[in-house]
């Protein structure tokens, strides 16, 4: 692999954890500012919804980019994707249950159950971040093909 090239594939393993921790950072972010308030109100409504599009934006373009074209030049990672894109379907119906709840707790204030499906939302995010990271890494650092995936996997929007 040339050396362009190959800096190019290991600015992928790179990114992929610029893009968790922002993500990390994101969440983060959503929580503190749950809890300076007391009831929901539009703009945290707004805020929270704008993180589960980013994250879903993020699982999808693995899923539909990043994965296939891993699967393609490492068939040997068939079970770790099929793992990871397991992960994505669970985080995918929280990240439902977080909208819900947020646009509840817009008519009503309530925070509380917003803030108990975040906290679990952000313990599987950690998990499933460090699982893919320590299992797909080395792979985008050895070299994979972007076929335009990558902008939708790092490009995580406005945050």
């Amino acid at each position: 692999m040339a050396s362009h090239q190959r800096d190019r594939a290991v600015a992928f393993g790179l990114q992929l954890s610029q893009a968790h921790r922002e993500l990390r950072n994101r969440i983060t972010r959503l929580k503190a500012d749950l809890g300076r308030r007391r009831s929901a109100d539009s703009v945290l409504v707004t805020h929270c919804l704008a993180f589960c599009a980013a994250l879903t934006s993020h699982h999808e373009g693995e899923d539909k980019g990043m994965f296939d074209q891993l699967l393609k030049e490492r068939p040997d990672l068939e079970r770790t994707v099929a793992n990871l894109m397991e992960d994505h379907q669970l985080i995918e119906g929280i990240l439902r249950r977080v909208a819900a709840l947020a646009d509840r707790a817009a008519e009503s204030g309530d925070l509380e159950a917003v803030r108990r499906e975040l906290d679990g939302l952000t313990a599987i995010m950690d998990s499933h971040f460090a699982y893919e990271e320590r299992t797909i890494s080395a792979a985008l650092d050895a070299g994979i093909t972007d076929t335009g995936w990558s902008e939708r996997v790092f490009q995580l929007g406005e945050g």
